[in-house]
């Protein structure tokens, strides 16, 4: 799932994710899911790309279980949301908030960008001080892994 990336940037793969969306394979985002994404142009230019029957976060052999279907997919503007000032998608369930970082093989750097963006999602769209919504990131945030194999090392948290 993703949207075109924001003019004057090449043009881009699905294969690696990053801010636009794109290859956001784990097993977070399913049936129930809402997917935030910057939008960068009127339209936004959406793509959305294969379905997995089953899937574990490692991607570990480079593939889900790769299935055809049909998708049921709402779209809608959220405007002036706080969730607006993030760079990266970010997901939300019935019981979490999950942010996306991304740094082709870099998981380092996919990690601080994922605590990052959790952090000031923390702080934008529940008031958190920096420094509170990082003490609460630090009890209560965890932080995973996925595609780390496939095709690019990317984290979750």
């Amino acid at each position: 799932l993703e949207i075109a990336p924001p003019k004057g940037e090449l043009e881009i793969s699905t294969m690696p994710a990053g801010k636009h969306g794109g290859n956001l394979d784990n097993k977070i985002n399913t049936i129930g899911s809402t997917i935030h994404i910057p939008v960068n142009h009127p339209g936004a230019l959406l793509s959305i790309g294969d379905m997995h029957a089953s899937q574990g976060d490692g991607e570990i052999c480079g593939t889900g279980v790769e299935v055809s279907g049909d998708v049921l997919l709402s779209c809608s503007i959220t405007g002036s949301s706080e969730i607006a000032e993030n760079e990266y998608p970010i997901t939300e369930t019935k019981t979490h908030w999950v942010t996306h970082g991304v740094a082709v093989e870099d998981i380092p750097r996919a990690t601080t960008i994922a605590s990052e963006e959790a952090a000031l999602l923390l702080t934008k769209e529940w008031g958190f001080s920096m420094e509170d919504a990082c003490v609460f990131l630090g009890v209560a945030g965890d932080l995973g892994l996925c595609q780390a194999i496939h095709p690019d090392k990317g984290t979750v948290i």
